[in-house]
């Protein structure tokens, strides 16, 4: 399972509806599922980015998690964290999950993380989404469960 993190300081996806989700201050949670992924794989990365301390204190450096600067989530399903972009020119999605064994694993990420202590917004699963965003910094980061127990280089 991966994750793409942007801190933002406001949020909202669209789709043919209206908005599905939107946030002021906090992060936007890109959230691809590959197909080797099960919930603990979820479980890694939910308490992964709840604490990362990537929002300012008041020196300016990154000292707080996302609960601490007040911060909410803005989840966003994304197959597309899976392309493999190594032959051709065409992306392919081999990697990424059955919609099915996604939408499990997407539906058990959000609700995990409406139990934890930030408000929490979505996107909507398989709908095509215009998502628009302020990029706070710009903070951008990828976190992949299939890293976890790695050192680092």
């Amino acid at each position: 399972m991966r994750v793409l993190i942007q801190r933002v300081t406001e949020a909202r996806v669209l789709t043919e509806e209206g908005t599905s989700g939107a946030i002021r201050n906090g992060l936007v949670v890109f959230l691809g599922v590959s197909r080797k992924d099960e919930v603990s794989d979820a479980d890694y990365l939910l308490e992964k980015l709840l604490h990362l301390r990537i929002f300012p204190d008041e020196q300016g450096k990154m000292n707080r998690n996302v609960q601490e600067a007040a911060g909410a989530l803005l989840i966003v399903s994304q197959f597309t964290l899976y392309a493999s972009c190594l032959k051709g020119r065409r992306p392919n999605f081999d990697l990424a999950a059955p919609a099915e064994q996604a939408q499990a694993l997407y539906n058990y990420f959000v609700a995990a993380a409406r139990k934890g202590p930030v408000p929490v917004e979505t996107g909507i699963f398989q709908a095509s989404m215009s998502v628009h965003l302020v990029n706070d910094g710009p903070v951008t980061i990828w976190i992949d469960s299939a890293d976890r127990g790695r050192k680092e280089e």
